[in-house]
């Protein structure tokens, strides 16, 4: 079945033009990305693999990458150097093990569970 210049249905005409490039589509560069585990308490902690996709689901930002068996696998963000240096974590040089916002989430779920 060819692709058609543009997508039918019974309310709407829109042009193929108008839709973004495939998700599946390899870097723009070409140069496989990659990324490390590099919170402490994870199981994978040291770990890197290639970077197959960056998004966010339900409000998380995630990473998908194959595992050593093969398997489609996907990780927090925050949990890996994907997402570059958290700006906190950069000015506090180490010495808060808490960020701000995850605190005031914390007392959040606490307030609610009394």
């Amino acid at each position: 079945m060819a692709r058609s210049s543009a997508v039918h249905n019974r309310y709407h005409h829109v042009p193929l033009s108008l839709w973004s490039r495939l998700s599946n589509a390899p870097c723009e560069s070409g140069v496989r990305k990659r990324f490390r585990v590099t919170h402490p308490f994870h199981p994978l902690f040291g770990s890197e693999f290639e970077l197959l996709e960056y998004r966010t689901n339900w409000g998380e930002d995630r990473v998908y990458f194959h595992d050593s068996e093969g398997h489609l696998q996907s990780i927090l963000a925050g949990c890996t150097d994907a997402a570059g240096i958290d700006a906190f974590v950069e000015i506090s040089a180490g010495r808060c093990f808490f960020r701000y916002e995850d605190l005031i989430r914390l007392a959040d779920l606490l307030k609610e569970d009394q």
